[in-house]
């Protein structure tokens, strides 16, 4: 069997003449109203999205796009307000290139625009290194997803999600399950789960997100209150942008190697539809996690998993750093870094909380290749199998008492975790 894997190809269109210049940004501005009027007019459906932008003088391509971003904006992202600076988002019924090496840049792209005989083409700048993407794809041996026009002060940037089959990973018989975790104070951990012992965690730290997003909203709240050129506000917003990519990456293929090391390794993470209903920690809590680039980050390491080989399966990710791993009772969180396990008869004190969730997620695993549903008891013990031995029941305690803390794992850790940025990709639509 084959499985669809996508990657994002990126080029910058050649100076437009003037004329031309004026038509993107026409395009551009009328896409943009009709994401605000469709956003904020609450709809939540194709159809209802489609209601709004059907008087708009927009291509089908364009407005099909919007019909299916809006929804995701409100049911996944969460999101509550709109930054002005998205894409122009386009369908692959879109999409048409033109190729010849007799022109100074060779990959032209036919620009989409509204009424009969309207669009234009304009050359493009590709980028070297994905030369033989952009070859595949002028051959047909890839297919184009959707494509996203993007104005950069002075430049436009085009990006290009093509997708390939590759063969989609078998699940082995004796699965080693790998969960991740994604969160506040480290920004992803792994753990494996061995004969039903956590084993070798990964900390990806997340202390540079939290003093980027701040100092991102600081310095552009006072360039907008100096009332400063929009270049430097664009420059600076781009900036920080870009070391969100950056990370995305690193944390996104350390997560893959991570799970390498492992014999017969099953990634497992947490379903996304679960993420606005469980995540209720207050307002401001809310509004912090909400901006984690939780579809992003999880996105590319489903798409790294896959190029590797590697199976990669979600499930509920209720409860999972609330609950114990070992013994499957709902303990308390001391600090942020640190869970404990308030069963006596546990072997576990104190636990590091984000290695106890990515435990808990990799222990939701059914070892036959099954998600496993997961249902409170009365007792508010989880009885799915989130302790990582077992899918029916829970592990007898032992009679030693210890402590597995994040100073346990922090010089080992240290060379292994990379500064991140972590921002919203559905407020901003990069």
């Amino acid at each position: 069997m084959t499985a669809t894997a996508t990657k994002t190809l990126e080029a910058t269109l050649a100076p437009p003449t003037a004329h031309k210049e004026r038509r993107l940004q026409r395009t551009v501005a009328t896409y943009r109203r009709a994401l605000d009027d469709a956003f904020e007019s609450s709809a939540d459906t194709q159809t209802a999205v489609n209601d709004v932008v059907t008087g708009y003088t927009l291509t089908s391509y364009a407005k099909d796009a919007l019909k299916n971003y809006v929804p995701q904006l409100r049911d996944t992202y969460n999101a509550s307000e709109l930054e002005d600076d998205h894409p122009v988002r386009f369908t692959n019924r879109g999409w048409t290139l033109d190729h010849s090496e007799d022109r100074t840049h060779e990959f032209c792209w036919r620009v989409p625009q509204a009424g009969r005989g309207n669009a234009f083409w304009i050359p493009l700048r590709i980028n070297p290194a994905q030369r033989e993407s952009w070859d595949d794809l002028l051959d047909g041996d890839v297919s184009v997803g959707e494509f996203r026009l993007q104005e950069h002060r002075t430049t436009w940037v085009l990006h290009v999600t093509i997708e390939y089959e590759v063969a989609e990973p078998e699940e082995p018989d004796d699965p080693t399950p790998v969960g991740f975790d994604i969160g506040e104070s480290k920004l992803l951990t792994g753990c494996a789960c061995q004969d039903g012992t956590p084993s070798d965690p990964m900390l990806f730290d997340g202390g540079r997100a939290r003093h980027l997003r701040k100092e991102m909203h600081t310095t552009l709240k006072r360039l907008q209150e100096r009332e400063a050129a929009q270049w430097r506000v664009d420059e600076r917003f781009d900036y920080y942008q870009n070391a969100l990519t950056d990370i995305v990456e690193k944390a996104s293929r350390q997560a893959v190697e991570y799970a390498q090391q492992f014999e017969n390794p099953v990634i497992v993470l947490e379903d996304l539809s679960y993420i606005r209903e469980h995540l209720d920690y207050g307002a401001w809590m809310n509004r912090r996690l909400h901006n984690w680039a939780f579809a992003r980050l999880t996105g590319r390491i489903e798409d790294k998993a896959l190029e590797a080989g590697i199976p990669v399966r979600t499930v509920n990710p209720a409860y999972t750093s609330q609950t114990c791993h070992a013994c499957g009772h709902i303990g308390s969180r001391s600090s942020q870094a640190a869970f404990r396990c308030t069963n006596a008869e546990c072997w576990v004190t104190e636990y590091q909380a984000d290695i106890n969730a990515a435990a808990n997620i990799a222990g939701r695993l059914d070892p036959w290749g099954e998600s496993l549903p997961w249902k409170p008891a009365g007792d508010d013990l989880p009885r799915d199998g989130s302790a990582c031995d077992s899918t029916t029941g829970h592990r007898g305690a032992s009679r030693k008492s210890r402590q597995t803390t994040l100073s346990a794992y922090s010089s080992e850790t240290s060379s292994r975790s990379e500064p991140s940025l972590v921002g919203s990709p559905a407020v901003h639509g990069g």
